[in-house]
This record gives structure tokens, sequence and C-alpha cells, in this order.
């Protein structure tokens, strides 16, 4: 451990894919999610049952696994290992490898694809990004990326994939799998994306803070101070927390992404690197390399309330829920219309949530951002709103089935250029098992008060 963090090597996977965040309550007999740890130093994967706290299987894997992502489904863990230059694709109802694909040297971070059809594993000694088809198991691409790249995290929509460098983070294009941007960081490591896509928090290991970016312009907006060397970042799913575990500091800070600023720091095990939230956002686990065991936090208390020894050398976690159990897919639609030539012009923006199952929809939450110094009125039941968003509950739903929430926003001359909400599934009950359809937007060109254009 010591001989990779004085070469500067990453060694955490950057796994993404955050008052306390409200977690969501499972349904009755619906399956806690599973927890996989990759472990470097005992070369395998620990399967932790989240509901008990304790390791059901063990899945040997290559040399040195530092990074593991989940496939939407969950139907798959992808594993990097750095000593042998390859992905351990891991049966996640089996918990076998049923596949090990060849990619460039030195793999550390690993991203999938909302849509589960692509993996991008970043290369740390070749410089590149290693594309892998889901279908076929092999590389399709490599991309030229900044050197010793380390982290990689997707964008919600799918359209871009981050990684951390040396010296910066490199975006890629998705649909060309080329570099559009470098954006300048001190000693970037881990990357969170903010579940709307609109911000980047990426751990600055030189700079003890996290860097946050806005994904619009590339450019950084804020600096957030956090524990001694940071390393590990994630985002819990309503967006309103990351996680940033501090290795020098053997801690996790929290950030209030509201105001960016550091709300609580949690002690936690020795080294801690990889951190991952529930998909409920109730907890969040922490690997801590030196102790070979993984930090369980209470995300409501800011708490550990349990401490689960692992394999040895515990880098990155990442969760699947258990095949089988209750899932419904919510697909969230924004649409807008204006309503001009009234005393008092206002846009009416209606946010759609749609199960399409298999199971029933127990409860779900939807949240629109709002553009800045924006108001809403006229809300719909079941929605509140506070400065900048909008918050809407759903449910039950039944497959297939259908529910909207309407508010409007004030049309005036301060209105005037472009009026966009964006809205996101933020927690949902059962799991939703694909975050690939959980935001859309809808903007309004505003002219003037009486001339405008939704799409």
């Amino acid at each position: 451990m010591t001989a990779l963090l004085a070469t500067g090597a990453l060694v955490w996977s950057g796994i993404a894919a955050v008052a306390a965040p409200a977690a969501t309550a499972a349904p009755a007999g619906a399956a806690a999610p599973v927890a996989y740890i990759a472990n470097s130093e005992s070369d395998n994967v620990s399967v932790v049952d989240t509901a008990t706290d304790t390791v059901t299987a063990t899945v040997p894997v290559g040399d040195g696994p530092s990074g593991v992502a989940v496939a939407p489904d969950g139907a798959r863990a992808y594993v990097t290992n750095r000593g042998s230059g390859s992905v351990s694709v891991i049966d996640t109802a089996t918990n076998a490898v049923t596949a090990t694909v060849p990619v460039g040297n030195g793999p550390f971070g690993v991203a999938v694809t909302p849509g589960g059809d692509r993996v991008y594993v970043t290369n740390h000694q070749s410089h590149s990004v290693s594309v892998i088809d889901t279908a076929t198991n092999t590389v399709t691409a490599t991309v030229p990326v900044g050197a010793q790249p380390n982290s990689a995290t997707a964008a919600p929509g799918g359209a871009r994939v981050y990684v951390s460098g040396n010296a910066s983070v490199s975006v890629i294009d998705t649909a060309t799998n080329a570099v559009t941007a470098e954006i300048p960081v001190s000693r970037p490591n881990g990357i969170a994306v903010t579940p709307d896509g609109a911000r980047l928090y990426i751990s600055s290991q030189n700079a003890d803070a996290a860097t946050v970016v806005d994904t619009a312009t590339h450019t950084v907006t804020a600096t957030v101070p956090v524990g001694n060397t940071p390393f590990g970042a994630a985002a819990s799913p309503g967006g309103s927390r990351v996680y940033v575990t501090s290795i020098g500091g053997n801690s996790t800070s929290v950030i209030d992404t509201a105001t960016n600023t550091t709300v609580a720091t949690i002690g936690v095990g020795s080294t801690p690197i990889g951190v991952a939230v529930t998909p409920d956002g109730g907890e969040v686990y922490v690997t801590n390399s030196n102790s070979g065991t993984a930090s369980v936090i209470d995300t409501a208390t800011s708490a550990v309330t349990a401490t689960v020894p692992v394999g040895s050398g515990p880098y990155a976690v990442a969760f699947a829920t258990p095949a089988g159990g209750p899932a419904a897919d919510i697909d969230v639609d924004v649409t807008a219309r204006p309503n001009l030539g009234l005393l008092v012009p206002y846009l009416t923006f209606t946010l759609t949530a749609r199960d399409l199952g298999p199971s029933a929809v127990t409860t779900a939450t939807v949240t629109a951002a709002l553009p800045p110094g924006t108001t809403a009125t006229n809300l719909s039941s079941g929605c509140t709103t506070a400065p900048g968003t909008v918050t809407c509950s759903y449910g039950p739903l039944a497959n297939g089935a259908s529910a909207s929430k309407t508010f409007r926003v004030p049309v005036h001359l301060l209105s005037l250029g472009g009026v966009k909400v964006t809205g996101t599934r933020t927690a949902s009950s059962p799991a939703d098992p694909n975050p690939a359809n959980d935001s859309a937007s809808a903007t309004c060109s505003v002219v003037s008060i009486v001339l405008v254009t939704c799409v």
C-alpha cells in the first residue's frame, strides 16, 4: 500500500458510479443489496449481505483486484485486476467468474454505462481507457487519455465518462470514444457525479479538498476542504450528500451539496479508500485497506454501525440487488407548456413517473432542479419546494401505470432566455435496476413575456 501511494497510483475504483438524507425503506420481503468488495492483496472479492453485514461468499479473481462496478441490472460485477492486466466478469447469481477480459497495463478504475452495454476501464500504466462490449466481453476501443488514469465514472445519461489522471480529468464522449475536454485538477482521484449530471465532486489528493466542477462548462466552481489525502468519492442517490474518504485522516467526510460544506467527519478504519452508497441511500460502505475491513455508516446519524472483516487490502466496493428480488424501473419524463396572455403569465412543468416493472412501485421521489433564482408555485399534492428545487412523491404505482405532478414557474422580465428544469428520480422502492431513464429535462425559451416556446 505504501509503495502504491508513493508512486501516486490510485487504489480506488471510483465507483459510480448522497439535515441527513432520507433513505427509502425496502418493502417487506425485499432482498437487501449485496456489496462486492475487491481485495487487492488477497486476490479475491468478498460478497457481503448488507442485511446482516456478513461475508457470504469469496470469489477468486486475478492479481491485485483494485476496482469493481456492477451492471445496472445487477447481473454482473466487473473487477479490474491491476497485476493481471485483465477484468474478471462475475455472475452475481452464482458468484462465479464467467469471463476474463484482457485490457491494458495496470487496470484500476471501472465504470459501467447506464445502459449496461459498455464497460470503461482505466489502464494506469498504459495511459488509456479500454472499452468493453458487455455482450461479447471483448475490447472494442482503446481511448488515449491523460497520464496515469485512475478513477472512472459514467454520467447519468451515459453520454460521457469522466476519468481522473495525474493532473486532470478527461471527458470521454461515449458516442465517439474520443476525449473532448481535459479539466485541470490537482492530483484527482475519486469522482462522484450528481444524479442530475450537473456537477462532479473530485477528491483532490494534494489539496486535501473536493473540487466541484460544472459539467456544462468544465470549470471549477467550488473547492470543499475535507480530510487529509482524500481518495474515494461517492454521491447519495438523491444527490444531497457526497462522501469522501481520506486515507491520511482515517476518516470519511460528508459534504452537503446544497452549501458545498463539510457537515460531518466520521472516523473509520485504517487507510480508507473505496466508498459507495446503498441504492436506498441508507448506508455507506467504506473499504479500509490496512484494516482489512469495511466500515458501515448510517447516513441518518453519520455514525459507524458495523465493521465487516473482509479480505486483505480491500480497495473498492459496489452494490448489486440480488437476482429475483423485487425491482421496478421508473421512467422519468418532464414536459412544459407556456400559459401567456394572463395577468401573471407562467410556465407549467409536468413531472411524470412511469413504472416499467416488473414489480409495482411502493414509493418514489422525483426532484426537479430549477434555474437559479426561480420560484415554483401551485404545486400538486405531494410536492414541496425549496430554493432551487421541487420534490414530488409518488406511489403506489402498478406495473405499466404512471402518475404526473405539476407546478408553475412565473414568467417575468428576468426570465428572458432559457428556463430549463431537470427531473431526477432520487429515491424509490423497490430498487430501480435501470438508472438510464431516471432523469429528463424540459426547456422553455423566453423571448418576451408574450412569446415563449417549450421543448
